[in-house]
């Protein structure tokens, strides 16, 4: 467990808030381009893509370090819903709409890893199989590194406290070994789906959550506040990570949370 805590941050309005991730991810993407010339990064759904291409579309300064190279990212899911690619419940389907489809074929075009949608009407167990071998193919073969570790890992969080398809008392969480479970039982809608186990987003270099909204203001204080919110997954990334996690955040999600927060990075 770590032992240090997560830094949440707070901004006025989801714009001011997608101006503070950019830099954040951009020198995510510069350290790991260091590290091995590639930035591996897993995204969720609901709302993050469109934060993401408000943050990554916007205007840089024209340096190098304030400029996505998206010809070196590959693209990863930390969830998905097993459905057809071109489903509007997929989110591949809609971070493509939200935000590969806008980016200038000046900044380069990234490697994006789907699911095989071609697996869609299989056992949900044979589309995470299938997952979690790409996942070798890019970081190196199951048995020669016990879990990958992506340079970020960017995250929403529901009103129940779930994160990627972890739900709250599911026994997904005590999953250990699987890089990519398979959840039949999601109970959001839809019911099948694959999802990034609980020891592979702890690993991550970097784990960033985006939550905005007065409707998250409850949950949040669960998660930050409440002993009994200890147990909700959003709160089991902040307690196995630590100073790895930042959460970004709009005032209205955070009304009333004790946890101290910052203005800025």
């Amino acid at each position: 467990m770590a032992a240090s805590a997560p830094q949440l941050y707070s901004f006025p309005d989801s714009g001011s808030l997608a101006q503070q991730l950019r830099p954040y991810i951009l020198r995510s993407q510069n350290a790991a381009l260091k590290r091995h010339d590639t930035f591996r990064v897993a995204v969720s759904g609901g709302s993050l893509p469109v934060v993401l291409a408000k943050a990554l579309l916007a205007p840089g300064d024209g340096s190098q370090e304030d400029t996505p190279q998206f010809s070196k990212w590959e693209i990863f899911f930390a969830d998905e819903r097993i459905v057809p690619l071109t489903h509007e419940d997929s989110n591949y389907y809609l971070i493509k709409n939200e935000l590969l489809n806008k980016i200038p074929s000046e900044l380069g075009t990234p490697s994006v890893h789907p699911i095989d949608d071609t697996l869609v009407n299989q056992d949900p167990q044979e589309v995470a199989d299938a997952y979690q071998e790409d996942l070798m193919r890019s970081f190196a073969a199951k048995d020669s590194v016990k879990l990958p570790v992506f340079d970020l890992i960017l995250l929403g969080c529901g009103p129940d406290g779930h994160t990627c398809s972890l739900f709250p008392g599911h026994d997904l969480l005590r999953e250990k070994d699987a890089w990519v479970a398979a959840l039949s039982d999601s109970p959001k809608p839809p019911p099948k789906r694959i999802t990034l186990t609980l020891p592979v987003v702890t690993h991550a270099y970097n784990i960033a959550f985006v939550a905005t909204g007065g409707g998250k203001k409850d949950i949040m204080k669960q998660i930050f506040d409440a002993e009994e919110g200890r147990s909700l997954p959003c709160a089991l990334v902040n307690q196995g990570a630590g100073e790895k996690v930042s959460w970004f955040t709009d005032h209205p999600a955070i009304d009333g949370v004790s946890f101290p927060r910052r203005g800025s990075l």
